[in-house]
């Protein structure tokens, strides 16, 4: 496995070197998520207590004589993709980042170090008042009518998919000032539109992991917020630059 150096715009690499420097920063992401994996694993009980929090002194029932192993694997396999993400996305962003001009970078370098950050806000808005607000809901509607018991693997699905999308769609400030970077809207146009920008939020939100209107509705307000927040940002320090604005122009030019 060949050494990693920085690698900058103006380095001229053969195809045997890009592909020797991509294995290298996957064999390191590989690494760097199995060490996670095994801290995760060894304490998965821990992990599992943080999850079954929302149930509300409801312990999560499993059916066969795997299902507690591969469900706990999948749960901490989960919980290392979190805890490794910084790494991984670190030697993406070293990957990708020489092919940007000088420019181009400075204006890339700071949106993709909000993307972790973001990530974990998202994860922790998920944790902390979606899943709780939707478990509770869910778990006593209708109460009176169904004895209801709660499969472990259904749980953690519902609870792990819910928190990576609740982590996903926080990065919806990263993807608007991207977009006005590069000239394909502004902070003008978003305002003009913030209604059917709301529209489309709902959407997102009812699209998202947990039927339940609780959810949704706790889904919806940050994206709406986070619009907002993407108008005051792209306003104040997301000027496309001159030589992107004059790429897209050649292009539509063509």
């Amino acid at each position: 496995m060949a050494k990693l150096k920085p690698v900058t715009h103006d380095d001229r690499l053969t195809v045997v070197e890009h592909l020797d420097e991509l294995r290298t920063r996957i064999v390191v992401s590989l690494v760097a998520f199995g060490v996670a994996l095994a801290l995760c694993f060894w304490q998965n009980n821990q992990i599992l207590h943080w999850l079954n929090k929302p149930l509300h002194g409801k312990q999560p029932i499993t059916f066969g004589v795997a299902e507690a192993f591969t469900t706990t694997l999948t749960v901490t396999a989960y919980a290392a993709l979190v805890l490794s993400l910084p790494i991984i996305l670190y030697e993406l962003y070293a990957y990708i980042l020489p092919a940007f001009t000088p420019k181009e970078a400075h204006v890339a370098r700071p949106l993709l170090l909000m993307i972790p950050v973001l990530f974990v806000a998202g994860a922790a808005f998920g944790y902390f008042l979606v899943l709780p607000a939707a478990t509770k809901f869910l778990l006593h509607f209708n109460a009176d009518q169904f004895n209801t018991q709660i499969r472990a693997r259904d749980y953690y699905y519902f609870a792990t998919t819910t928190l990576l999308a609740c982590g996903a769609v926080f990065q919806m400030p990263v993807v608007i000032l991207a977009m006005v970077r590069l000239g394909i809207t502004s902070a003008e146009k978003l305002r003009r539109n913030r209604r059917y920008v709301y529209l489309v939020c709902v959407i997102i939100a009812a699209a998202l992991p947990g039927v339940d209107p609780i959810s949704m509705l706790l889904e919806a307000a940050p994206l709406i917020v986070l619009f907002e927040l993407s108008i005051l940002l792209a306003k104040a320090f997301a000027k496309p630059s001159t030589e992107v604005s004059e790429r897209w122009a050649s292009a539509e030019g063509s």
